[in-house]
């Protein structure tokens, strides 16, 4: 399926592995250009060489955790491609399970400026050249979870709250010229689940479980239709379409690619 992005410029964050690298994928399969954006050097620069083969990639390491992180990341991301974007997708986070007694203050700070603060200081960042020519996509990866939550993990789920909102307003404030869109995946299964003290393995330690056993025991409380974990890459095909001219009269809104997770209908 071509979307229309062949000669588009786009910057993903949180690109090395998981949704941000097969969303990288679906976007050099298509022939846009891309700067990737990843605090994991090592896995960045090995998906910046196999893209590099059918698109100009360019692979930008940093973390943004951080207001001074974002700024050189972006702005070095940005500089490859010309000094603008016409794409950015926010999809850089970080999971816990934790429970609410014991998360500190610093743990919901510490949520907030990478799941939330990221995309705000990335949108600074990208807007203006969007603004400048005129035409301009943002996709941000949000959660199921922020729109039906579970007990917990609090500061993730919060977080996610802050993104659709966010996605709201900046539809609102940067129209006509630049849509912004979000997906609110359900669990699928990526290095943020995998990871060694990953969602998984803390999720063991909540449930007082092996990682699997209670991966499978959360599973079992959500009762998905599909039955299953998503994979990267169904939801990678989703941000893609959001990003392009297909998606021309889409801009403020939410897309569940959650298996059915969401029982509400709104």
């Amino acid at each position: 399926m071509k979307l229309g992005l062949e000669g588009r410029t786009a910057v993903i964050t949180g690109a090395a592995g998981g949704i941000g690298a097969e969303t990288a994928r679906v976007f050099a399969a298509e022939g846009a250009r891309l700067a990737l954006v990843d605090r994991d050097h090592e896995q960045l620069e090995v998906l910046a060489k196999e893209l590099s083969e059918s698109t100009a990639v360019t692979a930008v390491t940093g973390d943004l955790s951080s207001a001074a992180g974002v700024t050189e990341a972006l702005s070095a991301a940005l500089d490859a491609l010309g000094g603008g974007a016409d794409v950015l997708v926010n999809n850089v986070g970080q999971c816990r399970a934790r429970g609410f007694d014991e998360l500190t203050d610093q743990d919901w700070l510490e949520t907030f400026e990478i799941n939330f603060l990221s995309a705000v200081r990335a949108a600074r960042l990208v807007l203006p050249s969007m603004r400048a020519r005129g035409r301009g996509a943002i996709v941000t990866n949000a959660s199921d979870l922020a729109r039906q939550p579970e007990a917990g993990p609090a500061d993730y789920q919060v977080s996610k709250v802050a993104l659709l909102s966010l996605t709201k307003s900046l539809a609102l404030s940067e129209g006509p010229a630049v849509r912004v869109n979000a997906v609110a995946p359900g669990p699928v299964w990526t290095p943020l689940w995998t990871r060694p003290g990953g969602f998984a393995d803390t999720l063991g330690d909540v449930h007082g479980r092996s990682a699997k056993e209670a991966v499978e025991y959360e599973l079992s409380k959500r009762q998905l239709p599909l039955g299953r974990m998503g994979a990267p890459d169904e939801i990678a095909r989703v941000i893609a379409f959001l990003a392009s001219d297909a998606a021309s009269f889409v801009t403020g809104s939410t897309w569940g690619v959650d298996g059915g997770s969401i029982r509400g209908l709104l």
